[in-house]
């Protein structure tokens, strides 16, 4: 039986279905986990169904987050979303559940789940909700198709990215036929900001540091974005504008997150893969973009170290 039917089969068993992602969401994690809910609520209007998770006030647009605090789920399942260790799942313990289900698009770290759906040559796990769908011949309303585009064009910047495919083409083509939505409309959720965001995006470009190994890192301390007006997520956000720069191959913005005690590292790669360094520090993610929470600056100067010894035998391989 095709895994999808397989994963379709176990949602039409159960009465209570929980739907959760990784901690930080993002619009892909958001996407996904918004749009299944309400794939299955579409089918299963009798179902009880619930997207957990800490909000994230940026992309509030997707959809409010549940609480099930005083709900018993020992005879539910559990789908859980773009999310591929445990530590990193937001608002839940799976193991307060009778069955888990894992849909995601990254690199397997932790095998968690009774079935496992993992193809981290998919752009996004928006993309495979898609696919999930058009697999059993459900009907998208024009809601979910706006949730799953924004999600697929979260993660892939505007289907610039290198895990862009064919595929991706095929299934957002016969997403837009099938909704006949907007996507035009759509992009000012993802990308319209306030003029403080864009004063603080110019001062990392006067910033930047640039090792001669072709590094470029930024140290975003909680004092300099309460000056801004700009908090940790904004900076991470903007991380991606520097693909397209000559002498850059790695960048790293790392952001103080004082609630958490912690500094966010965005990492990114236009050439090595920076995934493993990314997990030796205690985070994860893709061969070219990957993330990591660090304990302090210490921490911090260590990653940037790394980073620059791997992208010198990467260029010094290469060029």
């Amino acid at each position: 039986m095709n895994i999808y039917k397989q994963i379709f089969k176990q949602i039409k068993k159960y009465n209570l279905i929980v739907i959760a992602r990784h901690i930080g969401a993002d619009p892909d994690a958001l996407g996904s986990q918004f749009a299944l809910k309400n794939i299955i609520l579409e089918l299963f209007p009798d179902k009880k169904v619930y997207a957990v998770g800490n909000p994230a006030s940026r992309f509030k647009f997707f959809g409010n987050c549940d609480k099930i605090d005083d709900i018993d789920t020992s005879s539910a399942l559990c789908i859980v979303l773009d999310t591929p260790d445990i530590k990193r799942i937001d608002g839940v313990n799976i193991s307060n559940f009778e069955y888990v289900i894992k849909i995601d698009h990254h690199p397997i770290i932790d095998k968690y789940a009774n079935i496992e759906v993992i193809d981290d040559n998919s752009c996004s796990t928006s993309q495979l909700i898609l696919e999930f769908a058009f697999a059993n011949k459900i009907t998208l309303t024009k809601d979910i198709g706006e949730k799953l585009y924004l999600g697929i064009v979260g993660d892939t910047d505007r289907f610039l990215h290198d895990y862009t495919s064919q595929k991706t083409f095929e299934l957002v083509d016969r997403l837009l036929k099938e909704t006949n939505i907007d996507f035009t409309s759509l992009y000012k959720y993802l990308y319209q900001r306030p003029i403080s965001e864009v004063k603080f995006e110019g001062y990392i470009y006067q910033n930047l540091i640039l090792t001669e190994n072709g590094v470029a890192y930024i140290k975003l301390t909680d004092k300099l974005m309460k000056e801004y007006g700009v908090d940790s997520a904004a900076a991470g956000n903007m991380i991606n504008d520097l693909k397209f720069v000559n002498e850059i191959t790695v960048w790293v913005f790392l952001s103080e997150d004082i609630k958490s005690n912690l500094i966010r590292a965005n990492i990114r790669s236009v050439g090595p893969y920076v995934n493993d360094i990314a997990t030796k520090y205690g985070g994860g993610g893709h061969k070219y973009a990957s993330g990591v929470k660090l304990k302090n600056w210490e921490n911090a100067d260590n990653l940037i170290k790394d980073l620059d010894e791997l992208t010198k035998k990467y260029r010094q391989m290469y060029n």
